[in-house]
């Protein structure tokens, strides 16, 4: 999820440590030898958050088949674009995009990517469909009925403690967004002096950063984007205690949430400088390695907080990739071959267990096994819990520029150029206009 063009940078690159890449044959489908597509090319647009996973995907993929994989690294926010430029255009260069859910509903009606319910219903026995998450399955990949790609990587938030710094200051985990507050203006009230602030809030201007931690609030106050009948939510009492939770803790957060984005959040808490921070979980991997983290043992990932009367608040689908044919490709059963390959249970397994990955759980049997329990298990537990019930970002054709809507006008907010009634109100209205 590069986001360098607007200030940021990718939260994976940024924690990414050396990988060694092996070559699995073992994980090919079975059906497939390993001279079948020998000398062939294919081409796979990806996300720049994915690089390293995409570079062991290439290697691993021609070690298994011979054929040779070619990976172009896109910021996340430009898919989209550059998909669809590339088959409308009839450049036809890219074989396998890998698309953040968000866009489905607009590459599936725009004809940037391949409808492949059949393919699944064909090869149900190797891809092993009931083994996805099926809250992640479903949002990913369904619209309109069909199926148009394969999810490799599952995104949730969840909130990472500094256990250290809580107990010096004689504080507890919050459990609700009330509590969060008071956590963080205690920590930052005692010890901003020295550079430590009770918390790191993501809130650079850019749909995957602002609205993932709004939607965090919205999903513990009870809300949720869309009404039943599938109109702007906006204007709900939720929305609006979501948004003004996000002012109440800004002050005591590192300075300044506006400008805070994987860049800077990551470092203040990787180096004790920060108590709390929502992220995903994939975070808790690099937390422990003493390679790059100063907080080794002194921290907790737990589920998100409440509001009053909420118990528990579905996890809310942040980010999330999946790997579909691109329309315009002309190696279509060769693209499908290495999508099959990348997100098949054993693969997406090593992913899931490799350092510098990025790849959070996809599938039942990757998130319980005995291998990431051992390999992570605060993480796993938070995971495990978060993923049991989830609250997904909308994948209308309408939604990336619904999302755009929202984003800039929590920027404005956050600027204080707005109150949070006002930036609601407006993107509401323009959400309303956009639905029709």
């Amino acid at each position: 999820m590069n986001i360098s063009k607007k200030g940021g940078i990718s939260r994976r690159n940024f924690l990414m440590s050396t990988v060694a890449v092996s070559a699995t044959a073992g994980l090919l489908p079975r059906y497939a030898s390993a001279q079948d597509f020998a000398g062939q090319e294919i081409n796979v647009m990806i996300v720049q958050s994915h690089v390293v996973a995409g570079e062991m995907m290439a290697a691993d993929f021609e070690a298994a088949t011979g054929a040779k994989v070619n990976i172009t690294a896109v910021p996340y926010d430009q898919v989209q674009q550059q998909a669809t430029l590339d088959v409308m255009s009839g450049a036809n260069r890219f074989d396998v995009i890998d698309y953040w859910y968000l866009s489905l509903g607009a590459l599936a009606t725009e004809g940037v990517i391949e409808d492949v319910t059949d393919w699944i219903e064909r090869d149900t026995a190797e891809i092993q469909p009931g083994d996805f998450i099926p809250t992640i399955y479903d949002t990913y990949t369904a619209f309109e009925g069909r199926r148009w790609g394969l999810p490799y990587d599952g995104d949730t938030h969840v909130l990472f403690c500094n256990t250290e710094i809580l107990e010096r200051n004689g504080l507890e985990e919050p459990k609700t967004w009330d509590e969060y507050v008071h956590v963080a203006k205690t920590i930052t009230e005692a010890e901003a002096g020295n550079g430590v602030y009770g918390a790191a809030m993501m809130a650079f201007g850019v749909p995957i950063i602002i609205v993932g931690t709004f939607v965090n609030r919205l999903a513990g106050y009870g809300g949720n984007f869309l009404n039943d009948d599938g109109s702007p939510a906006l204007d709900s009492e939720a929305a609006l205690a979501a948004a003004e939770q996000m002012l109440a803790a800004a002050p005591y957060c590192l300075p300044t949430p506006a400008e805070t984005a994987f860049d800077q959040a990551l470092p203040a808490f990787l180096s004790g400088k920060a108590a709390m921070m929502e992220f995903w979980t994939d975070l808790g991997v690099y937390a422990q390695d003493p390679g790059g983290s100063q907080i080794v043992d002194k921290w907790s990932a737990s589920q998100l907080p409440t509001g009053p009367g909420v118990d528990h608040a579905p996890a809310a689908l942040n980010a999330g990739f999946c790997f579909s044919v691109s329309k315009g490709s002309t190696k279509k059963d060769l693209a499908w071959e290495f999508i099959k390959f990348a997100t098949s249970p054993d693969y997406s397994r090593k992913l899931l267990l490799t350092t510098g990955s990025g790849i959070d759980p996809i599938r039942v049997s990757g998130l319980n096994s005995d291998e990431y329990k051992a390999f992570a298990p605060l993480v796993q537990e938070a995971a495990s819990a978060s993923l049991a019930g989830v609250m997904p970002w909308p994948t209308s054709p309408q939604s990336p520029l619904m999302m755009e809507i929202l984003s800039d006008q929590l920027s404005q907010m956050m600027a204080g150029q707005k109150t949070a009634a006002d930036a609601l109100t407006a993107a509401q209205s323009e959400w309303i206009r956009i639905l029709g």
